[in-house]
């Protein structure tokens, strides 16, 4: 616990964005560890071991909390901006240019404070999938199952939350630091 478990906890927390339910993913992910330990072949370090069993805890915790029916929580058309694609559905104009280098970005807490503002501003639906492909790195398969969604729902949901993050983060970061 003293040598992983604030990782844990900031692990589960960037995810969840839940204090409590973040403490009880790690106590949970700690006494799984506990009773297979014996299990634990080495083939990896502690820590990736009990990433990767907090990673299970938390697609679990999303899939017992939040099922719901396909249709409740997705994003409408009305949300996207009117002239982001022509009557073909092709870019009307594309998304633009960041002149900052992106990985600079990250290092910057303000940043990071709009990126998260950004991601909690999305509906439940399009952030839990976002969060499961980009921050977990979940396939396809595996968010729809969470989920309970079709693949090509998946795609359309994925595509919309990226296209809703990168407009609030350009209005709410780029344009504020040009």
């Amino acid at each position: 616990m003293d040598k992983y478990g604030d990782y844990l906890y900031s692990f589960a927390l960037y995810r969840i964005q839940d204090e409590s339910c973040a403490q009880d993913l790690v106590q949970d992910t700690l006494m799984a560890a506990l009773k297979s330990k014996d299990r634990f072949k080495g083939k990896s370090s502690e820590k990736t071991w009990l990433t990767g069993i907090l990673k299970h805890k938390i697609i679990d915790f999303i899939r017992k909390k939040y099922r719901e029916p396909v249709f409740e929580d997705t994003i409408s058309e009305s949300r996207l901006p009117d002239d982001v694609f022509d009557a073909n559905g092709k870019w009307e104009t594309g998304p633009a240019q960041w002149a900052s280098n992106p990985e600079a970005l990250l290092e910057q807490k303000s940043f990071l404070d709009i990126v998260k503002k950004c991601f909690k501003a999305l509906p439940r639906r399009p952030s839990r999938a976002l969060a499961l492909r980009e921050l977990e790195g979940e396939t396809t398969q595996t968010i729809c199952k969470v989920l309970n969604i079709t693949t090509t729902n998946c795609w359309v949901i994925l595509h919309r939350a990226r296209a809703l993050m990168r407009e609030c983060i350009e209005t709410n970061w780029l344009e504020v630091k040009d």
